[in-house]
């Protein structure tokens, strides 16, 4: 069994998820019309290198807590609909691909939950690993509270995920017989490993894999990978 990990802002969409939901809860009346602004100044950070992921979690998911999950759940699914014209075919090909050939599919990202998973669903893609939203209670449906739940899906955090999630699928996978084997329980028990990422910050899960991939990558990463001789997909 093979594995391919996809990030998802700039790798599987050529966009910001993050600024398409603030962007979609402020054409709807529940944020602020100077919510994307505030987002943006968020992102500039990220491509400076200086996000506290922490600070823009609890910016960004705290403004949400005075609304009931099943709501959250229900901009969820509109969300999707939203961005179902945006799927870009190549990239969408590229998942069935890797998905016909067997290989178990994942998308790695800092986006929080409540956001990938709309977008993870286009894609047809079934895990998700992705920085929790921390809540009241400590239950997945409890009140949000603005921070996140253990280490987020970021930098050097993304290999522990990665790892700990295969860690946990081949423990609830038992042998059987009659049934498919269940996946390796780390990544270097897989014959070949993939993760596509269009960031630099990223290099502590690309350096982990088989075959990493560039997908519309920063200056840094696009440097990098040409030295390495890591394929680039523009």
């Amino acid at each position: 069994m093979n594995l391919a990990l996809f990030d998802l802002d700039h790798t599987l969409i050529p966009f910001d998820s993050g600024m398409a939901w603030t962007r979609f809860l402020a054409d709807a009346g529940v944020l602020d019309r100077e919510a994307p602004d505030r987002y943006l100044a968020w992102c500039h950070q990220y491509v400076a290198g200086t996000l506290d992921i922490r600070a823009m979690h609890r910016a960004t998911v705290a403004p949400l807590a005075r609304f009931p999950r099943a709501l959250l759940d229900q901009w969820g699914r509109e969300f999707e609909l939203r961005l179902a014209p945006q799927v870009p075919a190549p990239m969408h090909s590229l998942v069935q691909r890797h998905q016909r050939a067997g290989d178990l599919c994942a998308v790695v990202t800092a986006t929080t939950r409540f956001i990938a998973e709309p977008i993870a669903r286009l894609f047809g893609i079934g895990h998700v690993l992705a920085t929790e939203p921390a809540t009241a209670d400590g239950s997945i449906d409890g009140a949000l509270t603005g921070e996140i739940d253990g280490l987020p899906c970021f930098r050097e955090h993304k290999p522990t995920r990665v790892q700990a999630w295969l860690a946990g699928l081949a423990g609830h996978v038992g042998p059987d017989a009659a049934g498919p084997a269940p996946p390796p329980a780390t990544l270097a028990g897989f014959g070949r490993s993939w993760f596509y990422s269009d960031s630099a910050s990223d290099l502590p899960l690309l350096e982990q894999v088989s075959d990493p991939v560039v997908v519309r990558p920063d200056a840094r990463l696009r440097e990098l990978a040409q030295r390495r001789g890591w394929p680039i997909i523009d």
